[in-house]
């Protein structure tokens, strides 16, 4: 960041260093150490420091060497205005709360916490432009965290008992292949690949629940004054068992790297934004040719679901029991599709993925593909696209629904006042 030359694509310079190092260390951990291990051993701290380093960079470019008019408004809500000193690097990158497991944070949202600004509030002038800052007391995380040790309990639980009694790995059997009738392997895959979620929703809300202990992670009030703990939350479990679409799954899995991969690719990319976007979340998670194979068939599902969702769910919106026929075809259609396509990021090797896709003859591959052909997909511009009101609305109605704010609502009501923090804590510090 300091030595790069300035203004020329030193977030890109950046950007490839760090991924560049992490893939290093990835073939080395899978090739020579370990292969199809899963250890708790340097590569997932060095993953999720290489989302900080290119998150900072941009950030930094952003906020730096761009006029405010080229930026999106979350861009432009979580630029960085100014050079981190060497100690505020080190400690956004290697801070105890998320070196191990994350989750990923904003650099300014990291900083704001450190500098005890989380807690201040805005609220607009009576000309509806002023904004007036009022500190409100520091709220207690203990009941989020109590909440979410309950769930990682429960979650742990499950994966001890149930998963080990339905494994992926029983999807290839050959007696299992050769016995079975197809409701059956159906059925299997998707209760296999439900009993093997649990293990993720232990380690991302153990980690959502150590930042919230340290007082990380506070989110603002809802509209009756009790403060929300979600701000870096990584997952939203009943939307995913709930998912009627490939999107929402997506949206509601692994919530900040999703936003890291929208943030440093999606929103940058010139040419196919979706498949750059995949290519590059295979890389960032290993070198096991099963990653790639999920991510490849992610990509292929996500282009379909978006081209029939364009295509016919305007037809049952109306009357009430068709949209909730139209739900539960799509539910269903999902949580299949979803275990289909995991099952190769299980299995790791490319043998065994792709002995179960042959043991599914492709078919949903070969009806992806004929989907594309027949169906008319409508471009969208990105930044002002469709499918971003869609996101936006349906956040709008978990808001309500579910009382889980999206985390794009949050750069949109904050922006403003972040901004105005920054600027106000820079001033102080130049003072200093």
């Amino acid at each position: 960041m300091w030595f790069s030359p300035r203004r020329v694509m030193e977030e890109r310079y950046c950007f490839v260093f760090a991924l560049g190092y992490l893939t290093v260390c990835q073939i080395t951990r899978v090739y020579i150490f370990d292969y199809g291990q899963y250890s708790a051993d340097f590569s997932g701290p060095m993953m999720i420091i290489t989302q900080k380093i290119t998150s900072l960079a941009y950030e930094i470019h952003d906020g730096m060497f761009r006029k405010d008019e080229e930026l999106t408004p979350s861009q432009r809500g979580l630029a960085v205005r100014r050079m981190p000193s060497l100690l505020e690097y080190l400690s956004y990158n290697c801070n105890f709360m998320g070196i191990l497991a994350g989750p990923l944070c904003s650099y300014k949202d990291y900083i704001t916490f450190i500098e005890g600004r989380s807690y201040h509030m805005t609220q607009s002038g009576e000309d509806g432009k002023e904004e007036i800052q009022y500190e409100r007391t520091e709220p207690s995380p203990n009941v989020a965290v109590i909440q979410k040790l309950l769930v990682c309990g429960l979650s742990l639980l499950f994966h001890l008992i149930i998963s080990k009694m339905l494994p992926v790995e029983y999807n290839i059997d050959e007696h299992f292949q050769a016995t079975a009738s197809w409701p059956t392997k159906v059925i299997y895959l998707y209760v296999s690949l439900l009993a093997a979620r649990p293990k993720y929703y232990f380690a991302w809300t153990l980690a959502d629940a150590i930042n919230n202990a340290a007082g990380f992670g506070f989110r603002g009030y809802d509209k009756n004054g009790a403060a929300r703990w979600d701000l870096i939350s990584n997952l939203r479990i009943k939307q995913i068992e709930m998912s009627t679409s490939f999107k929402m799954f997506l949206d509601n899995w692994n919530i900040q790297t999703a936003l890291w991969l929208k943030r440093v690719c999606y929103e940058r990319a010139s040419l196919s934004p979706t498949t750059q976007t995949f290519f590059l979340s295979a890389i960032w998670h290993g070198v096991y040719p099963g990653y790639y194979l999920t991510f490849l068939t992610g990509m292929l599902m996500t282009l379909v679901a978006r081209a029939v969702r364009n295509n016919f769910r305007h037809y049952f919106i109306e009357p009430p029991q068709l949209k909730f026929l139209y739900d539960v075809i799509t539910w269903i259609a999902t949580q299949i599709a979803i275990s289909y396509t995991v099952v190769p990021f299980v299995l790791l090797s490319v043998k065994a993925s792709l002995m179960f896709y042959s043991s599914w003859y492709y078919s949903l591959h070969f009806a992806c593909i004929l989907v594309l052909l027949l169906l008319p997909v409508k471009k969208t511009q990105k930044g002002k696209s469709t499918h971003e009101n869609v996101q936006l609305s349906r956040s709008k109605k978990f808001d309500e629904k579910d009382n889980s704010l999206g985390q794009n609502s949050f750069f949109r009501t904050n922006s403003v006042c972040n901004q105005n923090q920054e600027i106000t804590s820079r001033h102080s510090s130049l003072k200093q």
